[in-house]
């Protein structure tokens, strides 16, 4: 069996662009996390200014104190509402990666059934155990892969519902 320089081309092509859609989701992610880790910064900034100026406004210790009490719940809020955030982007640009592994092994399953079939075609006579060895093992790999992305959607979800509990109980 032999590749010719097209499938060895598109197989190149098709690696580069899987790269590159890899590569653009991460800096899309990482966009969005600076953007607002920046956000955060400059509404924190503008937050403490604010109380410092309203606890140096208070006529006595007591306002001073009720000053800064009052000033704990908004930031206790914010640091659910961030959390949260963050935890939205990352969720979104691993579901976007899994949706691209996902389709990358379909072609590769595919790309894999192609050659196994035409390499059966071609085989001599006497080497169909082999054939049907290298068979039993991509459906072994396959059902690997089922049995993994299956784990892992469960614990993607039972770590968004434990999230989203623990969102619940900030509030």
């Amino acid at each position: 069996m032999t590749i010719n320089t097209e499938q060895f081309a598109a197989a190149n092509k098709a690696t580069v662009d899987s790269l590159l859609s890899v590569a653009n989701t991460a800096l899309a992610s990482a966009e969005r996390i600076a953007a607002l880790n920046l956000n955060t910064a400059r509404a924190a900034l503008e937050d403490t200014v604010s109380g410092v100026k309203t606890v140096m406004d208070a006529k006595d210790p007591q306002a001073a104190l009720a000053a800064q009490k009052a000033l704990a719940q908004p930031a206790v809020e914010k640091a659910v509402a961030y959390s949260r955030s963050v935890y939205e982007i990352t969720a979104q640009t691993q579901q976007e990666l899994a949706k691209m592994v996902e389709a990358q092994f379909s072609d590769f399953q595919k790309s894999m059934a192609g050659m196994l079939e035409m390499a059966a075609k071609s085989a001599p006579a006497g080497s169909e155990g082999a054939v049907a060895a290298i068979q039993n093992a991509i459906a072994a790999a396959n059902s690997a892969f089922g049995n993994m992305n299956s784990v892992a959607k469960q614990f993607s979800e039972a770590a968004q519902k434990n999230i989203a509990a623990a969102v619940k109980q900030g509030k």
